[in-house]
């Protein structure tokens, strides 16, 4: 099974690169009138170099491209080293084999000691002219250049081709140095559309570039709205793991990457309970004998050493850069983290938002929470950039909540606490122009209807909002991408709280074209009753279970509730947990010596497991699936005695 499970990953790891489109549509209000520009994820930027004989070289872009070309000719020693790392779980053939190949394929991009280039690597395209989508998709109809094409085509349909550019970069260097020419690239644009203003929309290493142009030109008030989704602003998680693996070595949240991967493909079947029992380890091994292949070609990128979450930048510093002869990269990076990415910063980013606000420009950032770090930083995260990072917030350690009457660390006039209670908004940098999204995964906002859409509404229109303007997208939301099968909330109030007013709890079916069959409502950690039956969701119905009796009294306090269903898929039954807060009456307790509990409940399964069955579940990745199908069996039995009561 494990060998059968490494190429299946293989397989989807690839897939999962090849986006699915999507379309939304931007509330119906006056679109704006002026141009969007893309600033776009990492490596988005294609770039080349001149030869001896002044020949382009192309270094950077369709690097699967790349590697097929260098792979001609090679295939059967690659299958071969393949087949002895799945049979042997020998990692050294095949990470050899991989690591020569990217340091041949992709050598020319690597950087002297200092940061600076080793070639003269150029971007093909520059210019508003060149990089304007009306040009690139007549030019490059099969798609070249034309960054994050699932996102933008809603936007090029909403506002036109001839109005929405992309920025390209030389994303190995510094965010400082990319913001300076996004900064030149908007006065051009300007010049260009002869506009007063210009649209940003960001994506992830875009959010980076994009907050530190803000930081160092948001006053100039040139920028209309700046939407960063995802963004790395505080750095990324998996840089560090990356950095710091011939310390520690990786060790990959396995489950995390194939929920990674099924958020991608938008696929329904739950595969990730299928590596429960960690079957998925031998990647840490092939990652790590692959670091040494690729540091010194990405060791003295700028923009890798900006990634660093500012906590762990002085250790890496000292772990990996020496005084002098990387002093260049030193400096720029100490400008990065001490100047803007730190509260105590001239520069700091909740600091430079506001100035930038007040200069006109609308601020807004979309980020996930709660997901696992693919690459095993336990951190709250989009899979690939801390909460923290992309937004500021105070996040609980992974796997933990504030303890039940947590007060939020700032008062700003209104609660800014998740629904879990794992994220705390009010130290954000900006805490009334964030949204928060409970496994929202890095790059996958178009796959999610409330994201997506609210992404276009801040982008396309000019007027202002905040978290309490929309009320159609609260702060907190938990994820509606239909890999997740299924969705639940109150009614009567804001996701993810329940107040007095609550009747029921409405669930739906998110699939798009299967019928989905809920089995089981478990409630943990309050005593809410719920008059539940097994419901048939056709997809995309809503159906609703009726809350029996009295609301539970008390306030802030966590609880959760467990669907489990049936979706016909490859494990046939799954569940999904759904945090709520309480809030109905005087404010629970606050224990401050025991600041966290916590997070996930107790699965009922555990109340009658003895300590061998539930080692040999867990052993076996199968604790999961054996829960799910207690639950169910529960409920029926539950159904059973309730018929008999009412015959009697």
């Amino acid at each position: 099974m494990k060998k059968i499970i490494a190429v299946l990953l293989t397989a989807l790891l690839l897939m999962s690169l090849c986006s699915a489109g999507a379309s939304a549509v931007a509330e119906d209000k006056k679109l704006t009138e002026f141009p969007v520009i893309m600033v776009p994820g990492y490596s988005s930027s294609e770039l080349y170099r001149l030869d001896e004989n002044g020949e382009v070289v192309h270094v950077w872009g369709d690097a699967f491209g790349q590697i097929g070309s260098a792979a001609e000719g090679k295939l059967g020693g690659i299958i071969a080293d393949a087949g002895m790392f799945l049979l042997a779980g020998n990692v050294e053939p095949i990470a050899e084999r991989l690591g020569e190949g990217f340091q041949r394929i992709f050598g020319d991009m690597k950087t002297n000691p200092d940061g600076s280039s080793y070639y003269d690597v150029k971007n093909y395209i520059n210019t508003p002219e060149e990089c304007c989508y009306a040009t690139l998709m007549e030019k490059y109809p099969e798609g070249r250049h034309q960054a994050e094409p699932e996102i933008m085509a809603e936007v090029i349909a909403e506002v036109g081709a001839e109005n929405c550019f992309v920025f390209t970069c030389d994303f190995r260097m510094g965010a400082v140095e990319c913001a300076e020419k996004l900064n030149k690239f908007i006065d051009d644009v300007l010049d260009y559309t002869g506009k007063s203003k210009v649209n940003i929309l960001a994506v992830s290493h875009g959010g980076q570039i994009t907050g530190t142009y803000l930081s160092l030109y948001g006053e100039e008030g040139k920028v209309n709205n700046a939407v960063l989704t995802v963004p790395a602003l505080g750095g990324a998680g998996i840089a560090y793991d990356a950095f710091n693996s011939p310390r520690e070595g990786f060790d990959f949240g396995d489950v995390a990457l194939i929920v990674f991967i099924e958020h991608g493909m938008l696929i329904e079947e739950d595969l990730h309970y299928l590596v429960q029992a960690g079957w998925l380890g031998f990647l840490d091994d092939l990652a790590d004998a692959l670091v040494p292949y690729v540091m010194p070609v990405m060791g003295t990128w700028g923009s890798m050493w900006d990634f660093m979450p500012l906590e762990y930048y002085e250790d890496m510093k000292a772990e990996l850069l020496d005084e002098s002869e990387n002093a260049e990269v030193i400096r720029k990076s100490d400008f990065m983290h001490y100047q803007i990415q730190s509260p105590d910063g001239d520069l700091y980013f909740g600091k430079s938002f506001k100035k930038a606000q007040d200069a006109g420009t609308n601020v807004y950032i979309l980020a996930g929470y709660d997901i696992q770090i693919v690459t095993g930083m336990p951190v709250s995260s989009d899979a690939i950039i801390t909460t923290h990072a992309s937004t500021g917030a105070t996040c609980a350690p992974l796997g933990k909540r504030f303890a039940d009457g947590y007060t939020q660390k700032v008062d700003t006039g209104f609660y800014q606490v998740s629904p879990s209670m794992t994220v705390d908004a009010s130290t954000c940098y900006l805490p009334e122009h964030t949204w928060l999204v409970e496994d929202y995964h890095h790059g996958m906002t178009y796959k999610d209807e409330y994201t997506r859409s609210l992404m276009y509404t801040l982008l396309l229109n000019d007027e202002s909002y905040d978290v309490n303007s929309l009320p159609g997208y609260p702060q907190f939301h938990a994820t509606t991408n239909y890999s997740h099968s299924i969705f639940a909330t109150f009614d009567g109030g804001q996701e993810g709280y329940l107040t007095k007013d609550a009747t029921k709890l409405l669930v739906t079916n998110l699939s798009p074209s299967k019928t989905i069959t809920v089995f089981a409502a478990n409630v943990y950690g309050t005593d809410l009753k719920l008059d539940f039956s097994p419901l048939t969701l056709l997809p995309g119905q809503t159906r609703s279970i009726e809350i029996s009796g009295e609301i539970p009294q008390g306030s802030v306090k966590n609880f959760e509730i467990g669907l489990s269903y049936g979706i016909g898929s490859v494990t046939l039954v799954g569940e999904r947990i759904f945090e709520f807060t309480l809030m109905n009456g005087d404010k629970a307790e606050y224990d401050s010596e025991n600041p966290f509990t916590d997070a996930e409940p107790v699965p009922e399964i555990d109340k009658v497991l003895d300590e061998e069955t539930d080692s040999l579940l867990t052993k076996f990745g199968l604790k999961y699936i054996a829960s799910v199908l207690y639950n169910i069996a529960m409920t029926f039995v539950s159904l059973v005695y309730r018929i008999i009561a009412v015959v009697k």
